[in-house]
């Protein structure tokens, strides 16, 4: 969970504990869609069950935090595939039915719905697992009750009419734990911090100065590393596989004594945690504000106008509650019929709902008296 254990001390929990997590709710639907009379074969059972267990094997230290921050431009999905891609090439093909159903090219699709959609098993664990460390109960979803009303109608994963309700809960749970937990205002600004400092690190390292770091962390602050790098050199995949939060926090630990004035500033803060202010709008932040802000604390942190960037500035957190545009959530009516969870009566999750939600936030050093 990245930084949330700023403001939600339980929750510390790994990425092993929730893909063990995630396997076991995908033994119990699978299960439980034998049981119903789906068409499935010990051989997709074991290729259903292994894609989901590696799901989330190419998340990197820090998770989504760093995404697209030691790599650019390669999401976590695409690195999970690299890597089942060189655990089938060693294994002599053992990851070939995995791999389809992983990639969505299997036939049966519920397979690959079973593992990422809008109403995956990925998503019912991390729900329960980090509401349950974090504390905040409205993350807390009826998932064997959830599991229980799924079927397989034409191919495709579907509810059935009875658990309308336990699905808009699940929805719902889903949209409080984004504001309340992953995009809480105090763990945005922990985590662009985060990010700020391995920019600076890599900005450094990349003009030649000589930053203490783990050789797989030195590796990607060194060079700029893309999907063109995976498919150049064949080690950034191994490096990748070797980086941890442990290289991450170490190195932090040790750069907030550099001598460079922002690295060990954004370092020292973090380690501290003299975390930056976030303030929320639902409108941009005015250029002026930006510029203001940047004048200031330039002249109060005695730093060149040029490096404010890292310490003064704006983005978007935003969250759609139910997309209607992809892998709709459908539901299996007694009579035949089949629709959409927005488009049932007197539906809670309905068009409104899946407009996404921003909110734009700035963020700066809390200097007194400012």
């Amino acid at each position: 969970m990245a930084m949330a254990h700023l403001v939600y001390p339980g929750a510390t929990h790994t990425r092993m504990h929730h893909s063990l997590g995630a396997y076991h709710l995908m033994c119990l639907a699978l299960r439980e869609l034998k049981n119903k009379g789906a068409d499935i074969s010990p051989e997709e059972e074991v290729g259903a069950c292994i894609a989901i267990l590696l799901h989330d094997v190419g998340h990197g230290p820090y998770s989504h935090a760093l995404e697209n921050t030691l790599v650019e431009d390669v999401p976590h999905e695409t690195l999970s595939r690299y890597i089942m891609q060189v655990l089938n090439s060693g294994s002599g093909g053992a990851l070939d039915l995995a791999l389809r159903i992983f990639n969505g090219e299997y036939e049966k699709r519920f397979l690959h719905q079973l593992v990422s959609s809008q109403l995956d098993v990925d998503r019912m664990d991390y729900l329960n697992r980090d509401s349950f460390y974090t504390g905040v109960h409205e993350g807390v979803i009826s998932y064997d009750r959830i599991i229980k009303m799924l079927t397989v109608q034409q191919g495709e994963l579907m509810v059935e009419e009875k658990g309308i309700h336990s699905i808009e809960k699940f929805i719902i749970a889903r949209r409080l734990m984004y504001w309340q937990v992953y995009l809480h205002k105090t763990v945005l600004s922990a985590e662009n911090m985060l990010v700020n400092i391995l920019r600076r690190a890599r900005r450094l390292s990349l003009e030649g100065e000589a930053l203490f770091g783990t050789p797989a962390l030195r590796f990607f602050m060194q060079q700029r590393v893309d999907r063109s790098s995976f498919a150049e050199q064949p080690g950034c995949l191994q490096q990748f596989c070797l980086l941890d939060d442990y290289d991450i926090l170490s190195a932090i630990k040790v750069w907030a004594g550099h001598p460079d004035r922002v690295l060990s500033a954004l370092c020292s803060g973090l380690i501290n945690r003299n975390l930056f202010r976030v303030e929320l709008s639902l409108e941009p932040f005015s250029e002026e504000r930006v510029a203001r802000l940047r004048t200031e604390l330039s002249k109060t942190l005695q730093l060149p106008p040029e490096e404010m960037d890292y310490f003064v500035f704006t983005g978007v957190a935003a969250n759609r509650t139910y997309d209607i545009s992809n892998e709709e959530i459908n539901i299996f009516f007694k009579t035949g019929q089949v629709r959409d969870i927005s488009s049932v009566d007197n539906a809670l999750i309905n068009n409104t709902l899946a407009i996404p939600i921003k909110k734009f936030y700035i963020c700066y050093p809390k200097i007194e008296d400012r």
